[in-house]
Order: structure tokens, then sequence, then C-alpha cells
């Protein structure tokens, strides 16, 4: 923005000794002292003197800078006259009458003194009374509220002709920002810097208000304070009196306190609060705080615990009534009750994390825990919790504090023994509150939290007796630290002949009395259930599954509502004309043996699922491309399975030279998902040797395992999650690492009847079992062949239309 206007061709460049302000400016139009503290700058004006006393005053851009040169200094200065040098305790002053902005345009030296050449500067200026008459309103009001009424002043305010004497005038009494100083030094217009200072005072008037309202309200606030104590303590004097001085509340307290059970330490510190109480009276500020404090101590079970029962028939009963199958979990609190019933209370409370995909019944088999063994089910949501206070609490000195979430769970439980289900604890977030995790360390430490302080209590309470259910979706979320405290047991979810037995024996029966028609006779044929499962759900776990029954109940309930009586029936063919076209397919798989087309194996948070692995290649280079949304852990497995297929070229009958001469891309479909880990190393390799040996790959075989640079196949994790899926797409034939053969007896027998699971140890039994004999010779340096892509047909849908993989184990 161009404010100002250099009257060229009229006034000449002329030059004249500049003294350098450092951290603030001044206005012309005044006579004023200025601090001189710099050696030149006592030259120049000594030099000033001597010669008529004209010297340029000018603000510099960097206070720092010892030696300002033209570029440090802002180019609208004050043309002035320096009228005598001053000696006072404080330094040399200038006594200096400022006349008028000039523009400086150039320095010529600065020994011993700065030198400068300036040019006049043309201002606009006007009379403009209403706004003149505004400023000095706001002026005086603002110097009553800062308390420096000065008459003087005031008089000169008002013989101020135009707007810009007046706004230069008013600029240089009060206190104003470096940059707006700078801002009304260079505005050549009066009436402009006359609106920014009424802008700037009109600030200043309503700071001043709030700053004088909140003092006057604190006094006010203190006189209050102390005319109520006086009050009180009248009050006091008048019941004494009257023999009336007895308050309830204190001893109501002190009944409670000694009733609770409170550990000794615990009792003392409750009694001494109480003491703190009645010292302060009821009326106090913080008497209410203590009171708060005291109820909570009064309020939890510090003794109070439920029986066990130690009937492990009755507990085996409860788990199989509830949940089919997970009898990992169900072993695990069957062996906790034998334990618990032979070392009795010298046995600490078990700390166990269900991990597994959505509903496969995590949470709801911790509720039937505490049912089994008879205690008290509390249930704490952890996901997205990032305050540590959710855990251990607020400290008292914050208005509002309460207890964290353990310490309120076991006053709701009313007991010292329940059981507390810790649900999504793989979701727990961490921001500048602190580490909710970090906080749980303690809790489920058994060697630690048989006394667990929570920063409101800021006493130690308990939690030996407890038993803790964590519940998970994946446990690379999870803190080393944290996971290492507890035993964790995976629930993968569940095959179709248990989700089968599970949706009739469980959910028709839920969904049932859920819609009103429980007392109905309604059958759904096996069929009819396969086909949900199959073609209408694609998960782990049996929650989709039971809103398809709810939908298909529903249908049932407005027949009834219409006046049918039942029985129902519900065949195959209901169930396509309820849920309408099939969502997914189940059972297929490729339709043809592919040359570079291999499937291989994945898990994610939500269970297994196939992979198919594409390779092309085309003539080039010997670049290799990887799409697919593929992490750096996949990527580099692709990278090794493509070094192990050219080291060993010559005994996979290919000539070494190949690879140079061919660009190998590498894609896996599903693209908008993204995939990492190692598993597919040995699909990948065999999907590169497919593709330059020629050799189709079956389509019934699928295969999981990590391949090194010598071929080795290394194991992975979650295999029941894979096999589940492979046996989902009509897989016939597994190939899985060696080192993962122990794990098989623990497979579904459903799965170890129906799949050939194949366990290798070398890549090459890998290739002997997955290709077959090649369609055509292999690719050669200089074939023509070469040149064309081996175009591979998009692989049939197999059964897991939905995404494939977050992660590959």
């Amino acid at each position: 923005m161009r404010q100002r206007e250099i009257m060229n061709n009229v006034f000449e460049a002329k030059p004249i000794p500049v003294v350098p302000l450092r951290g603030g400016t001044v206005f012309p139009g005044v006579t004023t002292t200025v601090s001189i503290g710099r050696r030149t700058s006592l030259a120049a004006v000594h030099a000033a003197i001597e010669r008529g006393g004209d010297l340029l005053v000018v603000v510099q851009r960097d206070a720092e800078v010892e030696t300002p040169g033209f570029d440090d200094l802002f180019p609208v200065g004050i043309l002035a006259t320096a009228r005598d040098m001053l000696r006072t305790p404080v330094g040399i002053q200038m006594l200096v009458e400022l006349h008028r902005r000039v523009q400086l345009t150039g320095i010529d030296g600065n020994d011993p003194f700065l030198i400068g050449r300036y040019e006049e500067l043309a201002e606009e200026d006007a009379i403009d009374e209403e706004l003149k008459v505004e400023t000095i309103a706001y002026l005086e009001k603002y110097i009553e509220l800062v308390g420096e009424t000065n008459q003087q002043i005031m008089t000169m305010t008002r013989a101020s002709r135009t707007t810009g004497e007046l706004a230069d005038y008013v600029a240089g009494l009060i206190s104003l920002p470096f940059d707006v100083e700078i801002a009304l030094l260079s505005d050549l217009n009066g009436r402009s810097r006359l609106e920014k200072i009424l802008e700037h005072l009109r600030q200043e008037v309503r700071i001043a208000d709030i700053r004088s309202k909140i003092q006057s309200d604190a006094h006010q606030g203190a006189e209050k304070a102390q005319r109520d104590f006086m009050l009180r303590e009248q009050m006091k004097a008048i019941r004494k009196e009257l023999g009336d001085d007895d308050e309830d509340a204190p001893e109501d307290l002190r009944s409670k306190i000694e009733n609770a059970g409170m550990p000794e330490k615990v009792l003392e510190r409750a009694l001494s609060e109480l003491k703190r109480l009645e010292y302060q009276g009821q009326q106090s500020a913080e008497a209410s705080v203590i009171r708060t404090y005291l109820e909570w101590l009064t309020e939890l079970p510090w003794t109070n615990e439920t029986e066990d029962n130690f009937d492990i028939g009755h507990v085996r009963q409860v788990l199989d009534a509830d949940h089919f199958g997970l009898e990992d979990v169900k072993e695990r609190i069957v062996e906790y009750v034998a334990v618990r019933k032979l070392a009795g209370k010298d046995m600490k409370g078990a700390i166990i994390n269900l991990n597994g995909p959505p509903g496969v019944g995590k949470t709801s088999i911790a509720t039937s825990v505490a049912r089994a063994v008879g205690r008290e089910m509390v249930r704490i949501s952890l996901g997205g919790v990032r305050d540590e206070a959710e855990i251990r609490g607020h400290r008292r000195t914050y208005i509002g504090a309460i207890p964290g979430r353990i310490i309120r769970a076991l006053r709701d439980a009313k007991t010292r023994n329940p059981v507390i289900v810790l649900d999504e604890i793989d979701k727990v977030g961490t921001d500048w509150r602190g580490d909710p995790a970090s906080a749980l360390l303690e809790v489920l430490d058994p060697e630690q939290n048989h006394s667990f302080t929570d920063h409101y209590l800021e006493v130690p309470f308990d939690l030996s007796q407890v038993i803790f259910i964590t519940t998970s979706n994946q446990l690379s979320t999870i803190p080393a630290a944290l996971l290492d405290r507890m035993e964790s047991i995976t629930m993968p979810g569940y095959i179709e002949d248990e989700k089968l037995a599970i949706a009739r024996q469980y959910l028709l029966k839920k969904q049932q009395e859920a819609n009103g028609i429980g007392g109905l006779e309604v059958n759904i044929d096996d069929e009819a259930l396969r086909g949900l499962i199959r073609y209408h759900t694609l998960e782990a776990g049996v929650r989709q599954l039971e809103r398809n029954l709810g939908k298909v109940v529903r249908k049932l309930a407005v027949r009834v509502a219409s006046g049918e009586t039942g029985p129902f029936t519900v065949a195959e063919a209901d169930v396509d004309e309820i849920m309408g076209p099939r969502k997914f397919t189940y059972g297929v798989i490729e339709e043809q043996d592919e040359i570079g087309l291999v499937t291989g194996l994945a898990v994610n948070a939500y269970g297994g699922n196939t992979l198919p692995i594409e390779v092309s290649l085309s003539e080039g280079n010997g670049r290799i491309t990887l799409t697919g949304s593929l992490g750096d852990v996949m990527q580099e497995s692709a990278q090794a399975a493509l070094t192990y297929a050219r080291s060993n070229a010559r005994s996979l009958g290919l000539e070494p030279a190949i690879f140079d001469k061919v660009n190998v891309h590498i894609h896996v479909p599903d693209g908008a998902t993204p995939k990492d880990g190692p598993s597919a190393g040995i699909a990948m390799a065999t999907a590169i040797i497919s593709a330059f040996t020629r050799r189709p790959v079956r389509r019934d075989v699928a295969m999981t395992g990590e391949v090194t640079l010598r071929g080795k196949v290394l194991p992975i994790g979650g295999l029941k999650s894979k096999t589940i899926a492979a046996h989902r797409a009509g897989i016939k034939t597994v190939l899985l690492p060696k080192d993962n053969a122990k794990d098989i007896p623990e497979l579904p027998e459903r799965i170890r009847q129906d799949l050939e699971l194949i366990p290798v140890g070398h890549l090459d039994e890998v290739i002997a079992v997955a290709l077959l004999e090649p369609v055509g010779p292999v690719m050669k340096v200089g074939d023509e062949k070469a040149a064309e892509p081996i175009v591979m047909p998009p692989p049939v849908t197999n059964g897991n239309a939905g995404e494939r993989i977050g992660r590959i184990n």
C-alpha cells in the first residue's frame, strides 16, 4: 500500500546527521527528550548542534544491530532540531524539537557518525471536528482509567488544529505496539492516523473497563467473605448459648467411616479429613470437597466380597449354555475356579486377554464368566480413551474431580472381587493429557495391583482379588509392557458348522424373543441357514448373521401380526426371497489353472481371507513393479522372492540373463485396501517362477509362509483364520511352513478333514506341489515371445468379496 508521495524535482536530497532510535519511535509536532547511548549518535548530536541543530531522527528495524546501514532503517524519519544535551542519572538525554516527516534516501557515511540524505514528503491532512472530539473523549476516559489525569495535556490536545496534528500528539502520549508506531509514522494521511489512534483507544478503554470490573468484583468478594465469616461466628455463638451446637453431618460421616471396614492407614486418613471438616465448619468453601471425598471412601467395598461358586460342573454348564465352542476360554476359567477352590484367597485374580475379530463373543463370554463363578460384573469401555485421569482419577485440587473408572466400577459393583471387563483395550489412545495404557500397567500387574492408588483417593486399594478380562481385535496396537501382563487367548472365529449350531441354538431364539414371537415354533432348514451364512455374511464372528436372522424373524412377525398362528418353516427359497440378491459367493475358486496366478492366505483384525497374487512379464530392462497398496514388509518379500528366482535360474531351467530383459509386475488385487506382512513370500515366489517357467499353478492350492533368499520357508501366525478362509473358498490343499505343523492339531476337526495340509520347509517343496507341467518353453534371452506379456484373466470371485486384508501375518 503506497501511503506517501515523494515530491521529486521540488526539494533536493540534503546531507544531514542521522540519529537512529532502537525499540521505539517519536512523532512530529512536540519537543521531547531522547536517550542517547551510542558513541556515533552522541557525535551526530554534537555535530548537529554546532551546525545549527538540524538532524534526522530515524528508527531501526532490528534493535540488536549496533551499526545500522540504510537497509536496517525504516525509510520515513523525522526532521528535528537538537536544542541541548542533558546529563541525567539515567544517561545522556537530547532535548529535541520534532518538526515533520521526511524521506530517508540514503546513507553517505557512518564515521564518526551517520550522515544521510533526505527528501521532503507531502502529507495529506484535514480538519474533522467530529473525529477530533470523539478521539479526545476516549483519550480523557483512558487517562482517567489509568489514573494519570493531566489538565495541561488535555489542553494541548484540544489546541490541535488538524487530525494529523492530534494523531501525532496522542501517539506520543499513549503506549503503542512497535509495529503500530511504525505504521503511524509511515502513514502520511492525517485522518487515517487519527482513525487508527481512535481504534486503539477504544480497545484500551475496553480492557481498562474489564480490569477495573475485575478489581471491583474481587474487592466485593473479599468483603462478602469477611462478612459471611463474621456472621457464621455469631451463629456459632448463638447456637452455643441455646445449647443447640451439635451438627449431625460430621457424626453421620464418623459412623459411616467406622463401619466401612477400612484398612488402618485409610481409616487414619479419613478421620484426619473428618477433623478438618469439623474445624472448618459445614459452611466453608472446602467443606463440600472434603465431604464428597469422605463419602467416596465410605462407599467403597473395602471388605465386602461375593462368595465364589467352586462347583466345576456348574461352571461348565453355565459356560456351555451361553456359548458354543470357545473351548480354550472355557478351559481357562475352569482352571481358575479349580485352583481358587484349592488355594483359597491366597490366589490372586486372573488377568485374561481375549483377542479376536468382532462378533466372536469376547464381551459376552466375560458376562458368562461372572455368572458362572457367581460374581458381579462391571464393563469399562476403553475405546477412544485418551486421558490418564480416566483410569487413575483427577486430583482433588481440580473442580469437579472424581475417581477414575476402576474405583467407580468397584463402587458400582459393591464388592471388592468383581469381574471387570476392559473392553477394546487395543483402542486406547495417547495425547498431551497422558497415556492411559501406561496407567493400566499398575492395574493389570498382579505384583502391584494389591496397592492401587487412585489420584483422587490418594490411599491404596487392593485389586488383587478382581478378575480382569480385557478384549481386543489385534495385539499389535497394545504396548508390549501391557501385553506382557496379560494371558492372551486367541479367538480366531467360527467355521460354518459352528455358525450353524450357534444360529440354531442361540441366535434364532434370541431374535424370536426380541421380535415378540418367542412362544411360536419356528424352524429354519439347515440349507436355509447355510444359505444365510454362505451368501449373505462374510465375517469371522456371527454379528451379521444375527442381524440377518433378525430380518427373517421380523418377516415372520409381520405374518403373525396379520393373523397367522404358525408353526413356521423357513426354506432356502424363503431366505433368498427375504434377503434379496446374494451378496457373496461361496466355494468358488479359479476356473482354470493359470500361469503366474497364486492364491495366498492372509489375516487381519476381521478374520482370515484369501489373497490372489498376480505376476505379469513384459519386454523391458529388468524393472520390478509392485502394485496393490503393499506395505514395506510385503514389498521386501517380493524383492526376496525375485532374488531367489534369479539366483536359482539355472536349476529352474532359465538363463540368468533373462531377468535383465524382462520387466516383472506383481499385483495384489483389492488395491484400495492396504496390505503388509511377510507371509505372502512363498506365494509371490511361486507366482514369479510360474510366470518365467510357464508352469500353471494349481487352482485348488493355497499357501502361506515367509521366504528367505535361500528358499527356506519360515513360520507365520494366524493359521486357524487362514485355513478357515481357504476352506470357505473351496481350496483343497494348503501349503504351510513346517514349523507351523505343531498348530495343526488345534485346527477345527472339519478343517483337518476337508483340507490337505502339507507342511513345507523349502520353496522346492512348494514348487513340486503347486506347479503343473509347463504349457510352453521357458523364457529365454532373445525369445520373441518374451516380449509378449502374459495376460492374466481377472480372477473369479472366490467367496471373499469384501476387504481382503489389512495385514498379512
